[in-house]
């Protein structure tokens, strides 16, 4: 999208300003609709100052979801595709995504299809909402579609928040465990190394093993800081090498309790996008292909791609899928009755919705599991450090009561 300069007046008054469009044909379209005759029109340069900068995703996943229900439930009243899209951008949280709706309400008015004006922003809409949207319009059951998305993208946003909490749970407490032994070993204990060393006499191994740790901290904080540092960025790297990733994200699947949480949530993703484009009539390969780029583990996502291309050579769906380790046998034994019976969408959400289930039951079990043994290795690890120097104390208060 380029900017376009213009001067001119509408029935009131002399106007200038910026006006967005794709040329400048659009840009003086746009401006006529808008009531202003135009003098003079020019595209503006971009620069550093002119371009809109922004972070992150247009739109956050919870106002899309809710976008998609209410423009399925303004289409099922009979508002129509454009007026629908004007109400909804005049009401949409962002100020991005309102102007990405403004931009697919012109294209509308111009003629345009919906998924192609969609198709437009891939940043806001991903390839798997375009398909769906356009296997509704071909069928006429746009608001289904609508529907369909909703359900989907709802879901797998529970699925994943649930995964995120048990996952985050105990990195807060771990962070909090470490600033607080920090703070202690800091602030605290350097307090009472002078007092320890006046008194004289031998100190306990427990005590003398903290002030240690204490003048290393106070001594050397570089090296703990460069060494974090370090560690974060060789994640980094690692992360987005793709062996690098592969490795990681195979240690991730296999590591005891989360890997099984982490390994469900991926697969309820998996059988969730399948179903949802197999039940809006897109071809098959074309929903495992875009179904590759919603799955960010590369180890299912490396059997998915080797499905596509079994299926390609006129094999089954199923053949890489069985017996890999990453796959249990329900998945593939679901999907070969699906294709038997003609209802493999049906058989896919039936499976997503075993293992979103069983997402939810693993992460309130893992909570359970993990609250009473982070607060109890929490508070040994204070009390460690509080014992460290108790323990002198008490010898001096007993040598005090001995004079």
């Amino acid at each position: 999208m380029a900017r376009f300069k213009y001067d001119g007046r509408d029935a009131k008054s002399v106007r200038s300003g910026v006006v967005v469009a794709d040329n400048k044909r659009d840009a003086a379209l746009k401006l006529k609709r808008e009531g202003i005759r135009v003098k003079n029109l020019t595209e503006q340069a971009e620069t550093t100052l002119t371009k809109e900068i922004h972070i992150g995703k247009p739109v956050k996943r919870q106002h899309f979801i809710m976008f998609l229900r209410q423009f399925s439930t303004l289409l099922r009243a009979g508002v129509t595709i454009v007026e629908a899209i004007r109400i909804l951008a005049l009401q949409v949280e962002g100020k991005q995504f309102k102007k990405i709706l403004i931009e697919v309400n012109e294209d509308l008015r111009t003629g345009g299809s919906l998924s192609d004006s969609f198709a437009k922003h891939p940043k806001a809409f991903e390839p798997l909402v375009v398909n769906m949207i356009k296997a509704g319009e071909l069928s006429g059951t746009l608001d289904d579609a609508l529907d369909r998305l909703a359900i989907h993208y709802e879901k797998a946003y529970k699925t994943r928040q649930k995964v995120l909490s048990a996952l985050s749970y105990p990195v807060v407490v771990g962070i909090v465990a470490v600033g607080v032994v920090i703070f202690l070993l800091t602030f605290v204990v350097p307090m009472f190394v002078d007092l320890f060393a006046s008194v004289g006499g031998e100190l306990p191994l427990l005590t003398r093993f903290v002030m240690s740790a204490s003048d290393f901290a106070l001594s050397y904080w570089y090296i703990i800081v460069m060494t974090a540092a370090a560690i974060a960025i060789a994640f980094y790297l690692i992360r987005n090498n793709p062996a690098g990733k592969m490795m990681l994200d195979t240690i991730l699947l296999r590591l005891p309790i989360f890997g099984d949480i982490v390994k469900k949530s991926v697969l309820a993703t998996l059988t969730r996008t399948l179903s949802s484009l197999f039940s809006s009539s897109v071809p098959i390969l074309q929903s495992i292909s875009m179904t590759e780029k919603v799955i960010e583990n590369e180890v299912v996502k490396k059997v998915l791609v080797k499905s596509r291309e079994s299926l390609e050579r006129g094999g089954s769906l199923t053949e890489p899928m069985e017996g890999h380790w990453a796959f249990p046998p329900l998945i593939p034994h679901m999907i070969a009755i699906g294709e038997q019976t003609g209802s493999l969408d049906a058989m896919l959400a039936k499976v997503a919705d075993f293992y979103e289930s069983e997402v939810d039951a693993s992460t309130e079990r893992l909570k359970a599991l993990i609250e009473p043994i982070m607060i109890v290795l929490l508070a040994g690890l204070v009390g460690t450090i509080v014992l460290a120097i108790l323990l002198p104390m008490f010898s001096l208060f007993n040598e005090i009561d001995n004079l």
